[in-house]
């Protein structure tokens, strides 16, 4: 009985250690796999070849956006040729030299309210000897005029200023990943989106610079923080207008993700940053000297016009096994939702293995030892 009992323990640490085989091991799928993976992945090595590639598409991709000379020329008529224009709740000050009668008096304990002329619902304010001026619309030179003209019967000469004491009428709205989300007023200094970002407080470090959200009238539009300030495009860092909302939103998704033979496995977010390849194995503690295999470094990505070229993914593989191949690494860079995967070398996955038989190991020879004893 003793005798049949320790063959039972030996017979199960056998059937254990041939379960532990599996990690690492080639199990054959083809019967529920259907067609060959081959068929939906393209395989292409990191090779200068491939980077010279890639750099002559970002090259086509950036002539056929409009010439950045003419759009910065553009942009800096729209920002020399701007003036406000007054809205409703708007709060002016009307000055008329040498007739104080006319002027309403500034005090230290006064608001601007109380020393100015509130611009009211229906867009006029109520000025002596004028009467209501509709100045909605209006630049506060056009005001002037205005008021100038109309106290010629009254005054001689008339020297009339007239500025704006509180912009309450217009505003913009910045949300999101910013320091200090919250309304921007818009005043007679232009403001543009990055003005409008930075007045916020900047960006977090959860932001997403590359898809920014301009929403204006109803329609959305995604906007690149990070080609305008990379690149200087000042096409895109439009003036802002009354009642634009601009989001800030999470990196979210725009994410890589660094698995296999690396020390630190993660996900590295890419809200403000290009990322290439060393850097996020870089940043993952590199990869495993002891473990991984040189020729083994995968980037998987999943293809956007899968539809027309009939692959879903292309993986993208570099051997390192020369080191000076890094410099290929710190020339490709990756994109959001790619997987950059390190596998292991066939030794690290023997190791693995053995690592796992040892526990059996040990049980055979207890079972052994108990049928001795028997």
């Amino acid at each position: 009985m003793k005798k049949i009992y320790g063959c039972a323990v030996l017979s199960s640490a056998l059937l254990l250690g041939g379960c532990v085989m599996a990690p690492g091991g080639d199990i054959d799928y083809s019967a529920d796999q259907g067609p060959s993976m081959d068929e939906h992945v393209e395989v292409k090595g990191i090779t200068f070849d491939l980077i010279r590639q890639q750099e002559a598409e970002r090259k086509k991709v950036e002539s056929q956006q409009t010439d950045n000379k003419t759009v910065s020329l553009d942009f800096a008529n729209k920002l020399s040729s701007y003036e406000y224009e007054i809205g409703r709740g708007d709060i002016l000050n009307i000055i008329v030299y040498d007739h104080p009668e006319l002027t309403i008096p500034a005090g230290a304990e006064r608001s601007s309210s109380d020393s100015g002329y509130v611009v009211q619902r229906d867009g006029t304010i109520f000025y002596p000897y004028v009467g209501r001026i509709r100045v909605e619309g209006k630049s506060v030179t056009q005001v002037r005029s205005i008021i100038s003209s109309a106290l010629q019967d009254y005054v001689a000469d008339p020297q009339v200023n007239v500025n704006i004491a509180s912009y309450r009428a217009k505003k913009a709205y910045v949300t999101g990943r910013v320091q200090n989300p919250g309304p921007q007023p818009i005043t007679n200094i232009p403001l543009t989106l990055v003005d409008a970002v930075t007045q916020a407080g900047g960006v977090t470090n959860e932001a997403d610079w590359h898809h920014i959200v301009l929403t204006r009238h109803g329609k959305r539009q995604v906007i690149s923080l990070y080609d305008l300030l990379e690149d200087g495009y000042q096409g895109i860092n439009g003036l802002i207008q009354d009642g634009d909302i601009i989001h800030v939103p999470d990196v979210g998704s725009q994410k890589v993700y660094v698995m296999g033979e690396v020390n630190r496995p993660q996900a590295l977010p890419m809200g403000g940053y290009n990322l290439s390849l060393t850097d996020a194995i870089a940043q993952s503690g590199g990869i495993d000297e002891l473990q991984a295999q040189p020729s083994g470094i995968f980037v998987i990505r999943r293809n956007a016009d899968s539809d027309t070229s009939g692959k879903e993914a292309t993986v993208y593989q570099l051997d390192i096994s020369n080191s000076a191949a890094f410099v290929l690494g710190t020339e490709f860079e990756l994109q959001p939702k790619d997987i950059v995967y390190v596998t292991a070398a066939p030794l690290a996955r023997w190791n693995k293995v053995i690592s796992l038989l040892l526990p059996s190991t040990n049980i055979t020879r207890q079972g052994t030892s108990i049928n001795n004893d028997f």
